[in-house]
């Protein structure tokens, strides 16, 4: 049995937070799930999140706006790449029109046999909107933003891994994380996440053998790490476990992220993966259940930091 189920969320860092916020819930029709802050280090750095109204697991992308710190790193090979979400089947030329029309270049493109949009955030890291007919997962419908149930984003299809080595990564996906190996060609290779309403995400290795190494800490401009749903604390401790026993040993102890606990593992390909699971309370430990994302909170244990975390943050109209 697979302690895995789907994905959890995805996290990367970008630049400005106006136009994070912004490209995520303007031009995307995401929802603003918390808005926190940085729970490691000393720098004061927003900690956004987006998804649905509700904030389900799996549709979650969070991100961190270093432009104030002027922290940036820099995209390259062993490393994530490309940031994807789900359609519906047949939803790309509504989307390539949509982000055109709002200044973000789009076109509809096809790898592995799936038709695909690709555009990039504006800080620089790619995106991909796939069409999943697969999926059953209800659209996210944001009549605010005119983005309807028959285009809506569904949640998280999964994210594309640049390797200098592209077997570097097999053992670990299906022997330590129980994916399946569901394409093998010269486009790259595809495995599913175990997922119990059948297999609708995805983790996609490319090769990049001749790209320059990426940046594996907080940085600007770079994917961060890809989180997986463990669903419970017991998974996710026999799959740290599990993954240790591999001689996978770059494994994190757990860290508490308030709505939800992480562990965090290195893979042989460079991507940094996180296997996590939401607490009882979720995204509402802090913030009425209808008004989640509206005002930004902080870590109990920051509490005695607010002012100057506050004074520390980039200015944003949320």
């Amino acid at each position: 049995m697979a302690l895995v189920s789907g994905y959890h969320h995805l996290t990367l860092c970008t630049d400005g937070v106006q136009e994070d916020y912004d490209f995520y819930t303007k031009a995307l029709g995401l929802y603003s799930v918390k808005r926190t802050v940085l729970f490691d280090g000393t720098i004061p750095v927003y900690h956004l999140y987006y998804g649905s109204r509700s904030g389900e697991a799996s549709t979650i992308i969070t991100t961190f706006p270093f432009r104030k710190p002027a922290v940036f790193g820099r995209r390259g090979t062993n490393q994530s790449k490309i940031i994807q979400q789900a359609i519906p089947a047949g939803a790309s030329g509504y989307w390539v029109e949509r982000l055109n029309a709002r200044g973000i270049e789009a076109e509809k493109i096809s790898r592995f046999g799936i038709a695909r949009v690709a555009f990039k955030h504006p800080c620089g890291i790619p995106h991909e909107l796939v069409e999943s007919s697969a999926d059953n997962r209800p659209p996210i419908v944001n009549e605010a933003q005119g983005v309807t149930a028959e285009h809506g984003i569904k949640g998280i299809y999964g994210a594309a891994i640049a390797v200098f080595d592209r077997t570097a990564m097999d053992d670990f996906l299906t022997v330590g994380l129980s994916m399946k190996k569901e394409a093998d060609s010269n486009e790259g290779l595809m495995f599913s996440v175990p997922n119990a309403n059948g297999p609708n995400s995805m983790v996609e290795i490319l090769h990049e053998a001749n790209s320059p190494q990426g940046t594996w800490t907080l940085a600007g401009g770079t994917i961060h790490h890809l989180a997986l749903n463990t669903g419970d604390e017991q998974n996710q401790l026999q799959l740290k476990a599990h993954l240790e026993g591999l001689g996978f040993t770059d494994v994190s102890d757990q860290k508490d992220r308030n709505y939800f606990k992480s562990c965090y593992v290195r893979s042989p390909g460079g991507a940094l993966f996180e296997i996590a699971w939401s607490v009882e309370g979720g995204w509402a430990l802090d913030e009425p259940a209808d008004r989640i994302g509206t005002t930004l909170v902080f870590p109990p244990w920051f509490e005695n930091r607010r002012d100057e975390l506050i004074a520390g943050l980039e200015p944003a109209n949320f």
